[in-house]
């Protein structure tokens, strides 16, 4: 059993070390690689190499986006509910990992193939995965409900954010470019069981930098309709889930776009698309720390989120006139440089509204606030699919043709620049409803500060 070093604290305005900051943020490693496999090879894993229906294994998918998106405010409500000497979230951490990295593992420990046993594997695979998705909701709504609850200061918030993002990078690169190189090395059970291991290794070893403020285990009882109304009637967490949706849908339409993009618009090895989406994320990684640097230590969030949504918007134009994959990896430069301050400044503004709730409620409710905001922004997904759809559909592209269409190339270019574009533009609309800024943000700060310093 790991020992806590400290996992209730009185003084909310605690100043965290570097090492508390480093040792937090490492649990979104532990997070990011098991996401982004099953997002990234579990599909190919299932259909392609054991066989399974390509229609059961969309029916799977499908029921699986669904049950994430409504999991999401349940697990939140119940982790602000929690009781317990350890606090509300690092017990969920504690105890949760474990079944977490097993039920990740299992999904490629599998003993059926679709050609003799279709009917096994199909129940392996609905039971494993919904399994995998109740543990990853309870480990990780507790892990990123923890973020502004240790870390109230501004300056502190966006530290974590930088190291947490350069984290998830890693994860990216683990979670989604390695499982097929490991699995054609060692096989897919021993990459499973390698993954699910890193993971559950930086989550326990993360444990030893958290901990809560004891005062959150207090507040009247309030039940999931009220607390779902309260959270949806805040103008606040609706401005800034809005235009987290919006940044999301331009990730999807890059992630679900990039090879029609690099195979008919650019008429290239669709392969070459990792090239672009690598770039993407590796320059957000690296700019992460000049964004906190010069604009978000300098700016408040609303200002720091305007800038990095207008330099998205921009930044996609160039994939509409690109003719090269040149061109195209120059433009992934700019995307990666805007993308850093959207996910720079993401949870660091929706830990604003999390201290706003708390002055009006007297209650911290982090995991209702990240658990509705999960469930809004999986919108974003079933939003790109739906654009996807449309704008291949109207473009002429017919996957049984074994030429396409010219009109084709065009479509992709339309697909990959103006829904981001638009995207962006209605982010930045909505940001200006965004209350939460200037005086506002001051006075929400002085009184916690307030309300914390006299015990309330």
């Amino acid at each position: 059993m790991i020992k806590l070093a400290n996992p209730l604290v009185k003084d909310p305005f605690i100043t965290t070390t570097s090492l508390q900051q480093w040792a937090y943020s490492l649990g979104n490693l532990g997070c990011s690689i098991p996401y982004q496999a099953v997002g990234a090879v579990l599909l190919f894993f299932y259909v392609d190499v054991l066989k399974l229906s390509p229609i059961w294994a969309a029916m799977v998918m499908t029921g699986y986006a669904i049950y994430n998106a409504v999991n999401n405010p349940v697990m939140g409500y119940l982790s602000d509910r929690t009781k317990t000497r350890w606090g509300r979230r690092i017990p969920y951490i504690l105890f949760g990992t474990l079944p977490y990295a097993i039920f990740f593992a299992l999904l490629f420990l599998v003993p059926f193939d679709g050609q003799n046993n279709p009917i096994s594997l199909l129940i392996w695979f609905i039971v494993g995965l919904f399994l995998f998705e109740t543990a990853a909701t309870v480990v990780q709504t507790a892990y990123y409900s923890l973020l502004p609850e240790m870390f109230a200061e501004y300056r502190a918030r966006t530290n974590v954010s930088v190291r947490m993002n350069i984290f998830m990078t890693v994860g990216l690169i683990i979670g989604a470019a390695l499982p097929i190189t490991i699995a054609s090395i060692l096989g897919w059970p021993i990459m499973g069981v390698i993954l699910g291991v890193v993971s559950a290794v930086t989550l326990l070893v993360a444990t030893r930098g958290m901990f809560e403020r004891s005062s959150t285990l207090e507040g009247p009882e309030v039940r999931l309709g009220q607390a779902i109304k309260i959270t949806l009637l805040n103008r606040s967490f609706i401005t800034v889930v809005i235009a987290q949706t919006m940044r999301h849908f331009a990730t999807a339409v890059a992630s679900s776009g990039l090879a029609f993009y690099t195979k008919y618009s650019l008429g290239v090895d669709p392969a070459s698309s990792s090239i672009i989406l690598g770039t993407i994320f590796i320059v957000a990684a690296l700019a992460l720390y000049p964004w906190k640097r010069f604009l978000a230590n300098r700016y408040e969030p609303r200002t720091t989120l305007l800038i990095a949504y207008v330099l998205m918007g921009i930044s996609t134009i160039p994939l509409f006139f690109a003719q090269s994959m040149l061109a195209a990896i120059g433009t992934a430069i700019f995307l990666g440089i805007a993308l850093a301050g959207l996910l720079l400044m993401g949870d660091v503004t929706l830990s604003d509204v999390i201290d706003e709730d708390e002055t009006r409620t007297g209650q911290r409710r982090e995991g209702m606030y990240f658990g509705m905001s999960g469930l809004i922004i999986t919108m974003a997904y079933a939003l790109s699919s739906i654009v996807f759809g449309w704008i291949s559909k109207s473009y002429g592209y017919d996957p049984l043709l074994v030429s396409q269409p010219e009109s084709v190339a065009l479509g992709f270019r339309v697909f990959m620049s103006i829904p981001p574009a638009v995207g962006s533009i209605l982010a930045i609309i909505t940001l200006l409803f965004y209350p939460l800024h200037g005086k506002r943000l001051q006075e929400v700060k002085v009184k916690l500060r307030q309300k914390n310093l006299n015990g309330d």
